[in-house]
């Protein structure tokens, strides 16, 4: 399950670059400028958020397998019927497909680490989508090489021909199952010493907290992934090789973030969320306000600073619904894709209107509520988190 759980990851940390790695040639053959750019970018958060959501009941009830197989064909489908000369509409409704495929596989898989590793699931989880961050690394380089002399659609093919492989390998691999018989052994998250159930105030007012969060991170990562070229030409006059490596160079970031959460002895909770909200922040706001920055660096460093934050979100969530894993880490990465599809669109309108440097900037202010939502989560009533909140959470020997 580890080995085509982190390929199927790896493939979709290549998916969330595509549109960002192709827009000056998409941008140029579609006559989109910043707002119609970040509305096809943010149309693959929309369709991630469909599909996060969607999944969320089915792989806690149904067979786990054929939904992974189906999810893959249906990415597979979008990416490869993409064409060079098709409409700016055409565009939105591959993009928001594909995400809708790579949403569903994304809630399965995380439900299935959840399963399997239960209280021990963020090291487990930031492997995962550490393979995700790989991929996103390698994916503009690996963009360029297939787009050399060809159309951007090329590149759209290329990772289509890998989800085929990805569903034919899983057809022949189990993947972990949903257990009744387990859900009903593992106590909900306890309120305090006594073993009292929480409130449902509690347990609403926690989820919520990190769904904000979600939706505010989502919303930073994409942003920032679709206007690196555009931050680099427009607004640093610099090349849009140089902003393709930035994009790499914020998922390297990330990348190194999420393999120290997994290096983690103790499970991440509001204390580092709030310490990630506040230095991404930092960097991303002076590194906009800087008039030559970095951007390499800058952009590294936000990585760096923010890589923790969505594996330990949904770790956090598995561990405050046991019972329900696949509706938790769903309800968590639904508010982070539509935050995926809100703030990028939103961010593209701000910088055609006043300039690319303050959309950027704007950006890096979402940042502070990823801290505030940390805060919110440390007050909620019956919010335990490190190892006392796991031992409460193990199964009775």
């Amino acid at each position: 399950m580890l080995a085509l759980g982190s390929t199927a990851f790896f493939a979709l940390g290549i998916v969330l670059v595509l549109v960002g790695a192709n827009q000056a040639e998409m941008a140029r053959e579609l006559g989109m400028d910043l707002a119609a750019s970040g509305l096809l970018g943010a149309s693959l958060s929309l369709g991630l958020g469909a599909g996060v959501v969607s999944a969320g009941p089915l792989v806690d009830r149904l067979p786990r397998r054929p939904i992974f197989v189906g999810a893959c064909l249906l990415t597979a489908a979008a990416l490869l019927t993409a064409e060079a000369g098709m409409s700016y509409a055409r565009a939105i409704v591959h993009v928001a497909t594909i995400g809708a495929g790579c949403g569903i596989y994304d809630t399965l898989l995380n439900a299935a680490a959840l399963d399997r590793w239960r209280e021990r699931a963020a090291p487990g989880l930031a492997v995962l989508h550490a393979a995700a961050t790989a991929g996103a690394v390698a994916g503009p380089p690996l963009v360029a090489w297939t787009t050399a002399g060809a159309s951007w659609a090329t590149s759209f093919r290329a990772l289509g021909l890998v989800f085929v492989g990805l569903a034919a390998w899983a057809a022949l691999v189990p993947l972990p199952e949903a257990s009744a018989k387990t859900a009903r052994r593992v106590p909900p998250p306890h309120s305090d010493g006594r073993g009292a159930p929480p409130r449902a105030q509690s347990l609403v007012s926690g989820l919520l907290a990190l769904a904000v969060a979600a939706f505010a991170y989502v919303g930073v990562e994409t942003g920032l992934t679709l206007f690196a070229v555009p931050w680099a030409t427009l607004g640093l006059a610099l090349t849009e090789e140089a902003g393709r490596t930035g994009i790499s160079l914020l998922w390297l970031g990330l990348l190194a973030g999420r393999i120290g959460l997994a290096a983690l002895r103790s499970p991440p909770g509001a204390g580092l969320l709030a310490v990630c909200g506040l230095g991404g922040a930092a960097v991303v706001c002076t590194a906009s306000a800087l008039a030559r920055p970095e951007l390499g660096l800058a952009l590294f460093a936000t990585g760096l600073t923010l890589g923790p934050v969505y594996p330990a979100l949904i770790a956090v969530a598995g561990r405050r619904l046991p019972h329900a894993t696949g509706a938790a880490s769903g309800f968590v990465g639904g508010a982070g894709a539509l935050g995926g599809f809100v703030l990028p669109t939103l961010a593209g309108a701000l910088g055609d209107a006043a300039g690319i440097g303050l959309a950027v900037g704007a950006l890096g202010v979402l940042c502070l509520v990823i801290a505030g939502a940390a805060a919110t989560l440390r007050r909620a009533p019956g919010a335990r988190t490190g190892r006392a909140r796991d031992r409460a959470a193990r199964p009775p020997r």
